[in-house]
């Protein structure tokens, strides 16, 4: 996962606004987690960090941009809208064994691992199963033609002939 850690001290007790547009972040999780999508719109996140006591902070913010992915049903390429807002309370962990902490101490200072946190609403707002359309058709499993632009002649299973009879059973 890609780290940006943020030293606490440079943020005031009434908070700090920032803007993190690097694409490195993006590019570098895409390529360690093999997530196949291409930047169209650069992904921007506007970021208010408060802290919260002495371990803890809270981090508000929008992630906007955009990304070109292959559909799952026709493989065409489309563009995903990425737009969300997102609100994390993120404290020191309570054991010392976690693995991927977002915050953590460094020679006595807390420190906020805010390429963590932007990485996870990416991930979060990435759809399981991406479709260009909901009235997508896909691809004839047969002979592989875009059904979404052309009809293909390929003869359609019409199922088990013992089951015919429940074709038309309407449930009320």
């Amino acid at each position: 996962m890609p780290d940006q850690w943020i030293a606490m001290s440079d943020i005031s007790a009434e908070g700090r606004e920032m803007t993190f547009d690097d694409q490195s972040l993006w590019h570098e999780g895409w390529k360690e987690f093999s997530i196949d999508v291409q930047p169209c719109e650069d992904l921007v996140a506007q970021v208010f960090i408060l802290p919260q006591g002495e371990n803890a902070a809270l981090v508000r913010g929008t992630l906007k941009g955009s990304v070109r992915m292959a559909c799952d049903r026709c493989i065409e390429s489309f563009t995903l809208p990425i737009e969300t807002t997102f609100d994390s309370y993120e404290a020191l962990p309570e054991e010392e064994d976690d693995e991927e902490p977002r915050v953590r101490t460094e020679s006595g200072q807390l420190q906020l691992n805010i390429g963590a946190i932007l990485w996870e609403e990416f991930a979060i707002i990435l759809p399981v199963k991406p479709l260009c359309s909901d009235g997508c058709k896909g691809m004839c499993p047969k002979c592989g033609k875009d059904l979404n632009k052309e009809a293909c002649a390929c003869e359609q299973d019409e199922g088990d002939e013992r089951l015919a009879v429940f074709r038309n059973l309407k449930i009320k």
